[in-house]
């Protein structure tokens, strides 16, 4: 029995967010590996695809141009657009930031996949990741909003592979940890070794290592995955204490 490829090779797949750290990492590793790829942004971004994920109207051009460039098909999604820098206090948290923070990783990611949703259950083999956060299970303070936005992603995901499962359309939820992006490598130097305590591998993940799951997710290996949720934390969360 030959094992299934789990290389993401003649997917067409959209993937927002696309310019940022994480976003390039999985357009290169996907692309790589033999995908094709419509990189998508918000305006200004400089990506091939641009929209404001917020807006319903917009995403559905969006969405369209993306198809267009991918030939007219798509077969997967990646839903990585996201706010990660606001910070308040809960009882002093904005109203306006607080729907920002919402719209954009929840709200944003319902639009494209809503909006992809005929396309991916044409294809047969739909697949839809939503990159979420550890934020969403342990709990970030000062970041209320982002831990709520990427807590619902992991709800939404879990409903929409129930109900999209029937198309052919596996939904899958990747959650990563401490990735070292360029705003993760600009904290101070200090602050970045105490972060390393709290993590079993004493190292942040790199982007590349994040993207490579990603990847995998996208492939035939990966075909019988669904509503799961895939932790790339180096074990965070995890106690660091020993008895010994």
């Amino acid at each position: 029995m030959t094992p299934l490829s789990p290389l993401p090779s003649g997917r067409r797949v959209i993937v927002t967010g696309a310019t940022g750290g994480i976003g390039r990492s999985i357009v290169e590793a996907v692309s790589e590996a033999g995908a094709t790829v419509a990189p998508c942004d918000a305006p200004g971004t400089g990506a091939a695809v641009e929209f404001d994920v917020r807006d319903r109207t917009a995403v559905g051009s969006g969405v369209a141009a993306a198809l267009s460039a991918l030939g007219g098909e798509c077969d997967a999604v990646v839903a990585n657009a996201g706010v990660v820098d606001t910070i308040h206090r809960a009882e002093r948290f904005p109203q306006e930031e607080w729907r920002k923070d919402l719209e954009v990783n929840l709200y944003g990611a319902f639009n494209v996949a809503q909006a992809a949703f005929g396309a991916l259950a044409a294809a047969g083999d739909g697949r839809v990741i939503l990159i979420s956060s550890v934020a969403a299970e342990v709990g970030l303070p000062g970041q209320v909003a982002y831990g709520a936005s990427k807590a619902g992603l992991v709800g939404m995901a879990r409903t929409l592979a129930a109900e999209w499962a029937r198309h052919g359309i596996r939904v899958n939820v990747v959650m990563p940890g401490m990735i070292a992006t360029p705003k993760v490598r600009s904290m101070p130097e200090p602050l970045q070794k105490r972060l390393h305590r709290t993590i079993p591998l004493v190292r942040f993940g790199s982007t590349e290592e994040l993207a490579g799951v990603v990847a995998f997710l996208l492939s035939p290996a990966a075909g019988y995955i669904n509503g799961a949720v895939v932790r790339v934390d180096g074990g965070f969360g995890l106690s660091v204490g020993s008895m010994t």
